[in-house]
């Protein structure tokens, strides 16, 4: 099947930008980890900091895929925002109570990316 260029939606635009940030300072964030995590806690350091960056990798993934509106790029933000509720739901329930902006914010990109428009702009309508 062949895709019709496509204009990027501004939300989609917001998205990737945002994205594109997150996942850099998730990679500092990542091989901080890694380095004094692992000196600090040895192997549980270095599953975390492999863990954030797997994290990161895979929104800077999805910051190009929604950029350039590769069709897997809907996917990985589906499963991404899905993700973070899961884990903001578990920190609400270990009395976080911060978390709820966190379910919202996830929630919202959820709803965002089921759109019509948005599922449009990414091929999958």
């Amino acid at each position: 099947m062949t895709r019709t260029p496509q204009t990027r939606p501004a939300g989609i635009t917001i998205l990737a930008v945002l994205a594109g940030i997150v996942g850099a300072l998730g990679l500092i964030g990542a091989v901080t980890v890694l380095g004094i995590g692992a000196a600090a806690f040895g192997g549980l350091g270095v599953i975390l900091g492999l863990f954030f960056l797997v994290q990161a990798a895979l929104i800077l993934a999805f910051a190009y895929g929604a950029w350039t509106l590769q069709p897997w790029a809907w996917v990985l933000g589906i499963i991404g925002a899905g993700i973070g509720v899961v884990l903001a739901g578990l920190q609400l329930l270990g009395g976080d109570t911060s978390a709820i902006i966190s379910v919202a914010f996830n929630g919202l990109i959820l709803y965002y990316l089921n759109t019509p428009e948005i599922c449009r702009a990414f091929g999958r309508a």
